[in-house]
């Protein structure tokens, strides 16, 4: 069983691991925060400006989330992040679809406050709103160059170790070049999310789809929420 306060934090059910980052509002865990202040720090001096657009997320947030998705309230994108029409789709196909861009409650790395979304704030007008899709950070987009940038400094083992767990497509979420995490941290609590401890948390919280998300649990665990060690940066 996991200690109480481990529980709470791994499932997004409290707030009190997560602290505040001033310039954007965000809560990030005070490790990330370090890190990401550094690598700000190493980004200004390149031109950038790195700015935290979605930080922590509670397990309600997510789930109004999840919900709204698959319920219909708000549009199911495709791997290219054009809509789709989620009425067309069986209960499992919708159900991939959320998870191609969105995480189960429960099961977000948001929860834990090591993972955030970054754009460029010095790219981009004061009243932009970014909309984290494809289009925004490939090489030509937007907030490519300060991504190629972040590329080099990863690669290199210079980014106090934030690393992109959603770097390439392996089959599960699609790749998502604004979404940083702190690997010290995050992979110690990747290592403790299970799907028994999902199914668990499930059954005291309304979910939509919950029947068909658990019928498919194993294929989506491996696919959607475990982030393979391979994949975590030597952080030593």
């Amino acid at each position: 069983m996991l200690d109480a306060a481990i529980e709470r934090m791994l499932f997004g059910l409290s707030d009190e691991h997560v602290i505040l980052e001033p310039i954007s509002g965000q809560l990030l865990h005070p490790e990330a925060l370090v890190a990401f202040e550094r690598l700000r720090q190493d980004a200004r001096a390149a031109g950038f400006e790195p700015r935290v657009v979605s930080g922590f997320r509670d397990f309600e947030r997510q789930r109004t989330i999840w919900n709204g998705k698959a319920g219909g309230q708000r549009p199911l994108l495709d791997s290219g992040g054009e809509p789709l029409d989620a009425a067309a789709l069986s209960p499992r196909d919708r159900v991939y679809a959320i998870l191609r861009w969105s995480a189960l409650p429960g099961a977000s790395r948001h929860h834990w406050g090591t993972d955030f979304d970054v754009i460029d704030a010095a790219a981009v007008p004061e009243d932009y709103r970014p909309q984290l899709t494809p289009r925004e950070v490939e090489d030509c987009g937007v907030f490519g160059p300060f991504h190629c940038w972040l590329d080099q400094r990863i690669a290199a083992g210079e980014s106090h170790g934030l690393f992109r767990p959603y770097a390439e497509d392996r089959g599960g979420i699609a790749p998502e070049r604004w979404h940083l995490s702190y690997a010290p941290r995050s992979r110690e609590l990747d290592d403790l999310l299970t799907a028994d401890g999902l199914r668990r948390l499930w059954e005291h919280n309304e979910l939509e789809l919950c029947d068909t998300v658990c019928a498919n649990l194993d294929d989506i665990y491996r696919r959607f929420i475990r982030v393979p060690p391979e994949c975590y940066p030597d952080t030593g």
